[in-house]
């Protein structure tokens, strides 16, 4: 890379980064605050599934607005509502406010994400791309890992200090961004060519279509596996807090547990277990490990057990998402953006879907929620075993034919 795309996606790392951290912050201490204002599972599964689903009805008009008015307007803007929301969600503790500024974040996040990936994009060639992509990507899993770190350091303050915190930090991000973040391509502001978003297949059509795709069944699978992961991640904490006692300290410690694990995952092991083994193995032998991680969370009677079964089940997660979005890319054959679309769109259902299920169940009884996702789960593997074999017979049939052929040709 030159000097000058260097300081730029420098520039674009330091804002993600930043940002990513205002919301690593008040991960941990959400389960807490909500029984302070006694809430419990719903309330949990909602906070998130509220967040999902404005980022998941935004993304498309993000993406429109960021190819006509710019990255650097619609990232700073992006910003801006994250930062409103922050402040508002500290600000209050009737719910429906609090739901009010998730839905205010997500709508910023879904205006925030598309811009930073096109910016990736303009100031990247087509060779540099996965190199920039995979370290924004990287300055996000820092941030995961920094704010609750940043968490473990204010266990002397209130309970809603953090979430004052975290719209300081994202407010630092945006005065960052309008400081030194400069556009990546003045000439796409303002162009005149841009999609027209009524010309756009609804999401109903789009799912509709899908069905019909030889990349349907990953399709499936990657809304299980998020269904099941954010189902997880919304009840994790309130499980720490009721069944093990958990501070808000032993919490945030599990969340850079997490994260590192992820990161390390990512980084060392997804490349070696495709090239050794295979797209398709690979999937079937984590969703496998997956449900052993829910089957041992139904059992884990001690905070370490709990600990460790949480570490199995986002260490296997870490790794069915880039497995899941390199078989699909390789299975659409020509229209990989139309695919990555989908396998976004079925992710961001399952983030929806997924939280408030979970939060329904645990307020009836903690052990469903588990007992939910491992049931999905085993249902996803034995139709990924299915899929699999059949895809193998059909690829085997040609060469079964050969000799056959030649007979004939004799």
């Amino acid at each position: 890379m030159s000097s000058t795309q260097r300081k730029k996606i420098s520039i674009l790392m330091i804002t993600i980064f930043i940002t990513i951290t205002s919301f690593g912050i008040t991960g941990p201490v959400i389960p807490a605050y909500l029984e302070s204002i006694n809430q419990g599972g719903m309330a949990s599964g909602m906070i998130i599934a509220i967040f999902a689903g404005a980022q998941l009805l935004f993304a498309p008009l993000g993406g429109k607005w960021t190819d006509q008015f710019g990255r650097r307007k619609m990232i700073i803007i992006g910003l801006v509502m994250i930062t409103v929301g922050g402040f508002l969600f500290y600000s209050t503790d009737t719910l429906w406010m609090l739901y009010a500024s998730r839905v205010i974040s997500g709508i910023g996040d879904a205006f925030l994400l598309p811009a930073v990936f096109a910016y990736t994009a303009d100031i990247t060639t087509p060779e540099q791309r996965a190199k920039g992509t995979g370290l924004v990507t990287a300055s996000m899993s820092m941030g995961l890992v920094a704010g609750p770190a940043i968490m473990l350091f204010m266990s002397d303050f209130s309970i809603k200090a953090p979430f004052l915190m975290s719209a300081f930090i994202s407010l630092g991000a945006v005065l960052f961004a309008i400081a030194f973040l400069k556009e990546s391509d003045p000439a796409r502001t303002e162009q005149a060519n841009v999609r027209n978003l009524g010309d756009e297949e609804s999401l109903s059509k789009k799912l509709a279509r899908s069905a019909k795709m030889p990349y349907f069944v990953p399709l499936v699978i990657t809304f299980v596996m998020s269904f099941g992961l954010i189902a997880y991640e919304s009840i994790f904490g309130l499980v720490l807090n009721d069944e093990f006692n958990a501070s808000v300290q032993d919490i945030a410690v599990m969340c850079i547990a997490i994260q590192g694990v992820s990161v390390l995952t990512q980084l060392f092991a997804v490349e070696r277990l495709i090239r050794r083994f295979g797209e398709v193995p690979v999937l079937i032998a984590f969703l496998i490990v997956a449900s052993a991680g829910f089957l041992l969370a139904l059992v884990a009677g001690t905070y370490a057990m709990f600990f460790v079964v949480t570490l199995i089940i986002f260490m296997a997660m870490s790794i069915l998402r880039p497995v899941l979005n390199i078989l699909i890319s390789k299975l659409a054959k020509g229209e990989v953006g139309f695919a990555m679309g989908l396998s976004t769109s079925f992710m961001g259902i399952g983030n929806v879907i997924g939280p408030v299920s979970a939060g329904m169940l645990y307020d009836i009884n903690l052990v469903f929620p588990f007992s939910l996702g491992l049931s999905m789960l085993a249902v996803t593997i034995s139709i990924t075993v299915f899929w699999h074999f059949s895809r193998s017979k059909k690829a085997a049939l040609p060469d079964a034919a050969l000799p056959l052929e030649a007979e004939s040709a004799v």
